[in-house]
This record gives structure tokens, sequence and C-alpha cells, in this order.
């Protein structure tokens, strides 16, 4: 007889500096905010499965995209890549089953939600191999699907484009597997919000435009050069800089504010993004998924840097495709550009209305709904 499952959500990412961390805290939180008794778990996978491998992966992985991009350009989704380790992630996920098998038949959820295609295909094998009962759920924190996130036991996929729902098709997911609720983003994002409250909060003039300068959750890029670059423009703007935790990036800045002309606000790791783009003009971003998907929820436009090769890259692509950002090339092109953007009212006002019809401030909200459904 099988063993009755209560309502339990198990929710799994890699890497507390993700946005695959961030969208499934969102998931997390607007679970309890619609039922409070539903019991949630929110797991790190690699840091579960293997605490000192997870460490050698993320220090490995940071020192590629910072001194040898095109080695994770020609790895990322590629299709001999792809076939030539699918023996070793099998023998992975075999040698992680214990360790996952003691989490499941403990909290023994009826739906598991990834936010990132290493659990999801680890828990994919596991259901292969052991029948477990769970409804698998694949939430895709892109623009673009990879070959990595194709399993034969995952029950559905979310996506956040058209594109990424014909990519899934292309590579044999059947069609009413594929959800196209969005990338989850923080409810705070569906809120309509009262800019001049926020104006007054941050003591920030409303006359003026608001540059959001970011660098993800890390702080990555030439943030400092940047801001000197930016200052020395004629154009009037205020400026707000988002540090992330990089602390260092922080100290930096706040040693050269006194030099500086135009009013800058410098902010750490903040969880009000949302009140900050609703008074923004303009981000200047690295084009992360979450990032991208909460100034879509914004109307915000966007001008791109730094994208990383692979899954940033994809999504630079479709965003300039869909005519809600511009791309800086090259760093030097970002100063010419903002004045070229802040003195088009016109494009800004365009790359807003195609914002507008892009956006899902809903995400979360409409994927919780379809997983209560299948509680």
């Amino acid at each position: 007889m099988e063993k009755e499952r209560p309502k339990n959500v198990l929710l799994m990412y890699i890497s507390e500096n993700s946005g695959h961390y961030c969208a499934s805290l969102a998931i997390e939180k607007a679970l309890k905010t619609a039922n409070p008794d539903i019991s949630t778990l929110n797991i790190n996978a690699a840091n579960y499965t293997n605490p000192i491998m997870e460490k050698i992966i993320n220090r490995t992985y940071m020192g590629i995209i910072k001194r040898r991009p095109e080695v994770w350009e020609y790895l990322y989704d590629n299709p001999k890549i792809v076939k030539n380790t699918q023996l070793l992630r099998e023998l992975i996920h075999k040698f992680n089953s214990k360790k996952l098998m003691n989490l499941l038949e403990d909290f023994f959820p009826k739906v598991i939600c990834c936010t990132q295609a290493f659990p999801c295909g680890l828990v994919s094998d596991y259901k292969k191999t052991y029948g477990f009962p769970a409804t698998l759920i694949g939430v895709l924190t892109d623009y673009m699907p990879h070959s990595y996130w194709i399993y034969d036991n995952v029950d559905y996929y979310v996506v956040p484009t058209e594109d990424a729902k014909v990519r899934l098709i292309e590579d044999g997911i059947p069609e009413e597997k594929i959800k196209m609720f969005g990338i989850p983003i923080n409810l705070n994002f569906s809120i309509d919000m009262d800019k001049e409250i926020i104006f007054k909060k941050f003591n920030i003039d409303w006359q003026l435009p608001v540059i959001l300068l970011m660098g993800g959750s890390q702080g990555l890029g030439p943030i400092v050069e940047l801001t000197h670059a930016l200052d020395r423009l004629r154009t009037e703007f205020q400026l707000i800089i988002v540090c992330g935790r990089n602390s260092k990036l922080k100290r930096r800045l706040e040693k050269r504010k006194g030099r500086l002309k135009k009013k800058i606000l410098i902010l750490e790791y903040v969880d009000n993004i949302n009140e900050l783009m609703s008074i923004a003009s303009l981000i200047i971003t690295k084009p992360g998924g979450l990032t991208t998907a909460e100034a879509l929820s914004k109307n915000l436009p966007m001008l791109l840097v730094n994208p990383i090769p692979g899954q940033e890259e994809n999504n630079t692509k479709f965003l300039l495709k869909a005519g809600v950002a511009i791309r800086a090339k090259q760093e030097e092109d970002i100063p010419i550009l903002v004045t070229e953007l802040l003195c088009s009212k016109n494009k800004l006002n365009q790359m807003r209305e195609q914002a507008k019809s892009l956006g899902k401030p809903s995400s979360t909200i409409d994927l919780v709904r379809f997983i209560l459904h299948l509680l």
C-alpha cells in the first residue's frame, strides 16, 4: 500500500549567491503566503549532497568566468560535452542517491521544485531508479533552457518565454508538460509602489532621472570605473549603486564618493530592489535571469554589460530582440549610450512599453497556484 503523502513541497537550488536561490526563496515565500499550513524545505542540493565538492565547483566556476570566459562558452550547452559527460553525471547521481534517499524518505514531499538543472537531474534519476512518487518541476531562471535540463522523469517545466517552450519541444519534451509562467520573482514585484514615498525615503530628487547600477548579487564588473565615467557626463541624473555582497566594492566607492559631482547613493545587498526599480529611469546591469525578470516586471529599460558566456549571452540575445534593452559591447560605450538614452525620451518610453508587454510580475503567484493544484 502506497504511503500517503503529506502536502510537503521540497525546493532545491545550488549556491546561495545565485538567482536560483532567489527564485527558490520567492516560491517558498509565496507558498507560505498562500497556505501557511504547507510544509516546505529549501535545500542547497550541491551543499547537501557533497559540501566539499560544492566549494571546489564554485571556486572553479568563478575562476573560469573571471579569467577564461571563453572556456565556459565552449563548455556551456555543448552537445558533445553533454553526451560525453552523461555517464559521469549518472555516476554522480548514483553516488548521491543515499543522501537524497534519506532526505526524500524523511520529508516525503508531494512536489519537488528545482530552480537549477543539477538537482533536477539528481531527483529525476532517483525517481527513475526507485520510483519515488513526487511530482518533479524544473523551473528555468534564464530565458533559454540548456541540454542539462532534459530528463525523462521531469513532470513539468516552467519557462519564461515562447522561445524557451519551443526549444524544449525540439528537445523532445511534450508540450503539455511545459508551463509558461515566467521566472519566479519576489511577490513584492507584483505590488504597485507609491513612487513619491520611495523618493522621500531615499532622499532622492524626483525631478531628475535615476540610473540604477548593479553587478549582480556579488557586485561583479567594473563598477568603480563606470561610476567615475558616468560622473563625468554633463547630462543630469542621480546614481544608485547596489554592491550586493561585495563589501570591498562598497568601501572603495565610499572612499571616492566625496570627489564625485553627481548625487550618488551606495547600497549593500538589499531586499527592496523592487522599490529602487520602481523609481529608476534606466538600469545598467549584467543580464542575469532574475535581475532582468525583475526589471521587466517594473517596465524598466536595460543597458546590458559584460554578459557571462552561455546563459547570460542567451538572455542578452532575447532581451535585445524583444526591444527592452540595449547592449554595451565595450565598457567605453556605456557613458555614450547613457547620454543617448536619457536624451531620447521616445526611445526610453518605447522600451518601457515593450517591457510592460513582456514582464510577468505575477510569475510566482501563477506557479504557486499550479503547485497548490498538484497538492
